[in-house]
C-alpha cells in the first residue's frame, strides 16, 4: 500500500482540526445530554465510515475491507474503556459537566500513545517476524482472561498508578471547576481531576496493549493501523455519554469482545504458516459475533431504564463554589521563592510544604494519600479485553 506523505500530513491536520472543533464546542462546562451524545457519536462514525469509503475508492477493496474490520475491532474493544471510565468517575464522584474536559485530554493522549505503540509494534514485526506467534497467543490468552472474569470490574482504589500520583503529587480535596491545576499561596497543586485523568490514560495504556495487537492481526498496513485506530478512538467521548447510563444492559458484550480477540488471534497465528483467512471472512465473522452479543444482551434486559452508576454515599471529593474559585491565583505566574503572587509570603511547614490554604482545601500527599481508597493493588486487576 502506497501512502503519499501529503495523505498523512491531511489526515492527522484533519484529526487535530477535529479535535480544536470539539474543544472549542464544549469549552463551556456542562452536562453532556443523550441528545447531544447521539448527534456528536454520528458525527465520528460519519467520519471514520467515509475515510473507510475513501481508502476502499484510492486504494482497493481489500484495503478497504481491512480498514473497515480493523476499526470495527477497535470501535468495539472501546466500549469497555466506557465501562472503566464509568467506574472511574463514579469512584471519585467527577461532576457531569467537568467529565468532558478529562475525557477530551484522555483521547488525546490515547492518540499520542497508541501511535508510538503502533510505530513500536510495526518495527518489531518487520524485524522479527516470530513475534507474530507471541502476539496470537497473547490474544487467545486475553481472550480466555476476559471471558473468565466477565463479571470482575475495576477497582480504582487498587490501582498503583493512583497511589503513586497521590503520594508524589500535592493535591487539593476538592474539584476546582475544569481545572486540573490550581495555585495558592504560590504553589502548584493538582486538582482530583488530574488524578482522574491520570488512570483514564493510565487504563487506556492498558488497553492499548491489547487492541493494537488485535488490528495488527486483521491487516500489516501501518496507515491503516493508525487510522482505524485514530478513527475508532476520536468517537469515544461521545460514546461514553451515549452508553454510561446503560452499561447495565450489555450483559453479554464482553463474551463477545472475548470471542473477537480469540478469534483475531487464531486468525494471525492461521496466517504466518498455515493459511490466510480472506478479509471478507474474517470481517464476517467479527461483525456476527458482535451483532448476536448486543442483540443478546438488549433482549436480555428489555424493560430497564437509563439509569447513572451509583454514586458513592460519602463523596471523597467536594466542589469549590464561586467564592474560592474567584480567590484562585493565576496558575502560571511565576513568583520568587517563598513569594505569592499578591505579594505576600508563603506560610511553610517545617517539611516545607505550604499551609492549608481554606479555598484551595487541605493539601493532600505522603501517607495521607495512602488512605483506605489506595491500597497496595494493580492495574492488572482490572478486566481487560
Amino acid at each position: 500500500m502506497n501512502v503519499p506523505l501529503w495523505v498523512w500530513f491531511a489526515v492527522v491536520g484533519f484529526i487535530l482540526v477535529m479535535l480544536i472543533v470539539d474543544l472549542v464546542a464544549h469549552r463551556k462546562a456542562h452536562v453532556i445530554s443523550v441528545r447531544e451524545a447521539a448527534a456528536w457519536s454520528a458525527v465520528w462514525v460519519f467520519f471514520g465510515v467515509a475515510f473507510g469509503a475513501i481508502v476502499w475508492r484510492f486504494w482497493g477493496v481489500e484495503f478497504g475491507q481491512q480498514y473497515f474490520a480493523g476499526y470495527l475491532i477497535e470501535k468495539s474493544l472501546a466500549v469497555d474503556n466506557v465501562f472503566v471510565w464509568a467506574i472511574i468517575f463514579t469512584f471519585f464522584a467527577v461532576p457531569r459537566e467537568y467529565q468532558h474536559r478529562v475525557l477530551f485530554f484522555g483521547v488525546l493522549g490515547a492518540l499520542v500513545f497508541r501511535a508510538i505503540f503502533i510505530a513500536a509494534g510495526s518495527a518489531i514485526i518487520a524485524s522479527a517476524g516470530w513475534v507474530l506467534y507471541l502476539f496470537a497467543a497473547f490474544l487467545l490468552f486475553t481472550g480466555y482472561r476476559m471471558l473468565v472474569q466477565r463479571n470482575e470490574h475495576i477497582d480504582p482504589s487498587k490501582s498503583r498508578a493512583l497511589k503513586l500520583f497521590r503520594r508524589h503529587v500535592p493535591m487539593t480535596d476538592a474539584f476546582h471547576g475544569q481545572r486540573f491545576l490550581i495555585r495558592k499561596n504560590g504553589v502548584l497543586l493538582a486538582t482530583p481531576l488530574l488524578a482522574v485523568l491520570v488512570l483514564v490514560e493510565v487504563t487506556d495504556i492498558v488497553f492499548a496493549v491489547d487492541s493494537i495487537p488485535a488490528i495488527f492481526a486483521v491487516t500489516d498496513e501501518v496507515f491503516l493501523v493508525f487510522t482505524a485506530n485514530a478513527f475508532a478512538i476520536l468517537g469515544l467521548r461521545a460514546m461514553y455519554f451515549l452508553l454510561a447510563d446503560l452499561i447495565h444492559r450489555f450483559v453479554y458484550l464482553k463474551v463477545g469482545l472475548a470471542l473477537v480477540l480469540i478469534w483475531v488471534g487464531i486468525k494471525m497465528a492461521l496466517k504466518i504458516d498455515v493459511v490466510y483467512i480472506p478479509t471478507p471472512i474474517s470481517l464476517a465473522v467479527i461483525t456476527t459475533i458482535l451483532t448476536i452479543s448486543i442483540a443478546a444482551s438488549l433482549i436480555k434486559t428489555r424493560g430497564q431504564e437509563r439509569h447513572e452508576p451509583p454514586a458513592p454515599v460519602e463523596p471523597p471529593f467536594r466542589t469549590v463554589d464561586e467564592v474560592e474559585m474567584a480567590a484562585l491565583q493565576p496558575v502560571w505566574k511565576w513568583t520568587r521563592k517563598g513569594a505569592t503572587t499578591d505579594g505576600g509570603t508563603a506560610d511553610t511547614s517545617s517539611a516545607g510544604r505550604p499551609a492549608e490554604d481554606p479555598a484551595a482545601g487541605p493539601i493532600v500527599t505522603g501517607d495521607r494519600a495512602g488512605d483506605d481508597r489506595s491500597s497496595d493493588g494493580d492495574r492488572r486487576d482490572a478486566p481487560s479485553h
